[in-house]
Order: C-alpha cells, then sequence, then structure tokens
C-alpha cells in the first residue's frame, strides 16, 4: 500500500493550483458536494480568492504521487473559549482513494496545525445521510454539537445572497 502524505499548501507559491481545483472540483460533482461541477469563474477566480485569505489554510493528500484529498479550512473564533477555532469547510477524499485511510491522515494533520497555532477546536458540518463520510468524522473524535440536550442540537443553516 502506497504511503498517505498531506501538504499544507502554500497559496502564494501556486503550485498546487491545479489540484486544488481538481479535487474541489471532484467534491462539486458527487452527489455530497451537490452533484454539479463548479463554475467556470470558479476555477478561474477561487485560488486568487483564497490568496487575500490569511484565515484559509488548504491541506492536500497524496497517495503515493497521486492527489487523493482535500481540506480547506478557515479560521473562526469562539466568544465562549475566547480563542480561535479551525473550521473545515471542505473536506473530500477522491471516490478511488477512500477507505484506504487517507481521511484520517488528513484530519490528523489539520488537527496539528490547529494544535500549533492554539485553536480551541475543529469545527465542520457533513450531510446527515453522508453516513461513510460521518462515520469518518466519529472515528476521528468529531461528535454532533450541543450545549445542553434540553435544547437539542446544532443545525447548520444558511441563506443565499
Amino acid at each position: 500500500m502506497s504511503q498517505i502524505r498531506v501538504l499544507k499548501v502554500d497559496l502564494n507559491e501556486g503550485s498546487q493550483s491545479d489540484s486544488i481545483i481538481f479535487l474541489l472540483n471532484s467534491y462539486a460533482q458527487d452527489p455530497a458536494g451537490g452533484g454539479k461541477e463548479l463554475s467556470d469563474f470558479c476555477k478561474q477566480n477561487l485560488i486568487s480568492e483564497l490568496r487575500q485569505l490569511a484565515s484559509c489554510h488548504v491541506f492536500i493528500a497524496f497517495i503515493g504521487d497521486d492527489v487523493a484529498g482535500l481540506a480547506i479550512c478557515f479560521e473562526g473564533f469562539s466568544t465562549f473559549a475566547c480563542k480561535r477555532l479551525l473550521n473545515i469547510h471542505d473536506f473530500v477524499v477522491l471516490t478511488k482513494y477512500r477507505g484506504r485511510g487517507a481521511s484520517q491522515v488528513l484530519l490528523d494533520e489539520v488537527e496539528k496545525f490547529a494544535k500549533s497555532m492554539n485553536f480551541c477546536k475543529i469545527t465542520l458540518e457533513v450531510l446527515d445521510q453522508n453516513i461513510p463520510a460521518m462515520s469518518a468524522y466519529k472515528r476521528f473524535g468529531f461528535q454532533e454539537y450541543s450545549l445542553d440536550p434540553a435544547f437539542g442540537r446544532a443545525v447548520f443553516m444558511h441563506k443565499l445572497l
């Protein structure tokens, strides 16, 4: 079995730009990612927009020489902890590499980075019917979020503008 390694991408270097677009586009086309290819606008502008965000951190997983997974993360802030947090906004392991441990190695590198930056936690959202992803996250130690069980679990919501 090929070794899994993870690279924290320097967006200003640009050598991994094509890999980021390829991996994110693969995720977007998957039913769990919405089932539609990224727009041409997104493909052409994503890297330059991400470069402008000092709070953006990108990690790419490789199996052998092949790109296999991606985590695009953004810093946030926990008011209750009064510390920064890291949100995994996009997370994908390509279908042909699933079940080989890439998600766990990628999550481990994200966690090592978050600890090195003294973040208080890592957050992410996942579709409740994406059982394989949910299982991978739980296996890594993520859990559903609740402050008080009497008030239920947190629900991710959005409003398009």
